[in-house]
């Protein structure tokens, strides 16, 4: 009996209780570093959920090493333990490809961040202002206050339009006129318009040009320079006023018509002969 507590017990329990100060001393290093990991990215002033992001990931294989190594203390056989995770990684990476497509483009996007919150985008044939970006997937929500779900695949491997990365847009409007109407009027009165808009900006300097002689109209382009956040307010404040200064000086707004010509055909009854 002695012998075989000398041979068997003894060593295992010396394996077991250095497979546990293994663990223990190996979870006590992760945290330190993970503690190391968070504090640096946040001083760099990285994203919160790229944090996590590092952090989960850092610990979760730092932690799947210091098991294998407190198994093989134990004298289990960590090759074979090895090529099993190694396939079950493989069969599930097959069955979540999709999931995992739209985990990496969402740690990418957290990465290189192409938008932030509250960005007004257009991705993936969706529009509307960033409100979330998950792991997964990206909240939208449009301009009529619908929340739209998409997955960060679709939009890293789509284009995307930020239109709030820059401090400034330009508003391309056209204006059409009649061709028998005065184009230096209808000049004027775009000038004047676009000049007492004080929300539009003077460098760059605002763009009012005849730009085509078009199948029914004569067409000027109207490109004031504004700030990002008065975009649309200024787009719909000049398109009225054009409307109204054009009306209030007698120059049309031609639009699309179409002229029908109807002609009469005699017909003969049915009961005449070919002679009559």
């Amino acid at each position: 009996m002695n012998e075989f507590a000398d041979s068997y017990v003894f060593p295992w329990l010396i394996n077991l209780i250095w497979a546990a100060v293994i663990f223990l001393v190996g979870r006590y290093i992760i945290r330190l570093i993970v503690n190391l990991i968070r504090r640096v990215m946040k001083r760099t002033d990285q994203a919160p959920i790229l944090v996590n992001f590092v952090v989960n990931v850092t610990s979760m294989a730092l932690l799947l090493v210091v098991i294998i190594i407190a198994l093989d203390q134990l004298g289990v056989d960590t090759t074979s333990l090895i090529a099993v995770l190694g396939a079950a990684g493989i069969a599930v990476g097959l069955a979540l490809q999709d999931s995992l497509k739209n985990f990496a483009s969402g740690a990418l996007m957290v990465i290189f961040r192409p938008f932030k919150t509250g960005d007004y985008v257009e991705a993936a044939g969706v529009s509307g202002s960033v409100e979330t970006i998950h792991m997964f997937h990206t909240l939208l929500r449009t301009p009529d206050n619908k929340v739209v779900i998409v997955p960060n695949g679709q939009i890293y491997s789509d284009s995307i339009i930020n239109y709030s990365a820059m401090d400034t847009r330009r508003i391309d409007m056209q204006f059409g006129i009649g061709y028998d109407d005065d184009i230096r009027k209808a000049r004027q009165l775009l000038e004047g318009i676009v000049n007492a808009d004080e929300r539009i900006l003077d460098d760059p300097a605002p763009q009012i040009a005849l730009s085509e002689l078009a199948d029914s109209s004569v067409n000027f382009v109207v490109r004031p320079w504004v700030k990002s956040g008065d975009y649309w307010a200024v787009k719909f404040d000049i398109t009225e006023k054009v409307k109204l200064a054009f009306d209030d000086n007698g120059i049309s707004i031609p639009y699309p018509q179409m002229d029908v010509h109807l002609f009469e055909e005699n017909k003969k009854p049915l009961n005449s002969s070919p002679e009559d």
